[in-house]
């Protein structure tokens, strides 16, 4: 379900947005599946107008019908496949993150979802020459540790200070500021982000920590944020063919195996899913993680990796990365 928002289409202002929402319209499946003359009259808007409204939204929210074949030969000419950085990660991932889908990073307090996001930030603007839009909902953005992952795969400040260029950051701490920064990312905002090129990731870390604490006594509504959440997120990747990551929490089941949060609804969404983990420290390499490829359609499941969260910080990492330029398309 898509909210009606004001400027959605011509017509559709602030004033009437409320009126709708007041006869119980909250939804353009709402709007399109009523009867127009009694809406109307319960709105006291033009009859004519909302004809016009109406018919703006099934264009552009209606689904038409294409064949298979037209659907494969799409999917070939768009995908690319971002390296994230780590060689590890990207042969779990097969290759690396797809354009057009949303990867997930499931994992606990220092589990390094937000490392690898750092880093696959880092890797994708530096190495690929490609933007990033990172949303930051819990503060963990730091940007003098993006800046020390960009000295170690060139010392020119020249070049580091183009990468952070190409990285834009958005915070927002609750589920209306991410929707609303979501919604204007898929409007032309996506392109305005870009300097000189096109925006390839889209990065929230953390989606979890805006939405799970809607999901208790408020579950209904809650579930219905998630839903806008997870159409944005989807919509955004498919139009723009971007990679979308994004992390998630985990919870124990009642057997004590760790799993991903938000529930079953919110599994439908990414389309892959990688469990993050810390492994005891070892000597010398005290930044290990397990890795476990939990939801694929490319990969066998429970697949696993051992990754190390310090590989965006050592010079190997800038050489891996360049084998990977020719997979994207700019």
């Amino acid at each position: 379900m898509v909210l009606l928002r004001e400027g959605m289409c011509p017509g559709l202002d602030e004033g009437l947005v409320r009126r709708l929402r007041n006869a119980r319209v909250k939804t353009v499946e709402d709007l399109v599946s009523s009867d127009i003359e009694d809406l109307a009259q319960k709105c006291s808007a033009s009859y004519q107008a909302l004809i016009a409204i109406r018919r703006v939204l099934l264009a552009q929210h209606a689904a038409f019908p294409v064949s298979g074949a037209d659907l494969y030969d799409e999917l070939l000419s768009s995908t690319a496949i971002l390296s994230t950085g780590s060689s590890a990660l990207d042969a779990l991932l097969d290759s690396g993150v797809y354009t057009g889908e949303i990867t997930e990073l499931a994992g606990g307090p220092g589990s390094g979802k937000t490392q690898v996001c750092l880093g696959m930030a880092a890797h994708v603007s530096q190495n690929l020459r490609q933007n990033v839009v990172y949303v930051d909902t819990t503060g963990g953005l730091s940007a003098g540790r993006l800046r020390q992952m960009l000295r170690s795969q060139t010392s020119s400040d020249d070049e580091q200070m183009e990468a952070l260029q190409r990285i834009s950051v958005h915070r927002a701490f609750d589920i209306f500021s991410l929707l609303d920064c979501l919604y204007r990312l898929g409007g032309d905002g996506l392109r305005q982000e870009a300097s000189g090129g096109s925006v390839k990731a889209l990065i929230v870390d953390s989606v979890s920590a805006v939405i799970a604490p809607l999901l208790g006594s408020r579950h209904h509504e809650g579930m219905h944020m998630m839903s806008q959440v997870a159409i944005a997120l989807k919509t955004m990747a498919k139009d723009f063919n971007i990679a979308a990551l994004v992390t998630n929490h985990v919870t124990r089941s009642d057997e004590g195996e760790v799993r991903p949060g938000l529930g079953v609804s919110w599994s439908h969404v990414p389309r892959t899913r990688v469990l993050l983990e810390r492994l005891p420290a070892a000597v010398g390499r005290p930044a290990l993680r397990s890795a476990t490829l939990i939801k694929s359609s490319r990969r066998p499941c429970f697949m696993q990796a051992e990754l190390d969260l310090e590989c965006w910080s050592r010079c190997e990492s800038a050489t891996s990365g360049k084998r990977k330029l020719d997979t994207v398309d700019s």
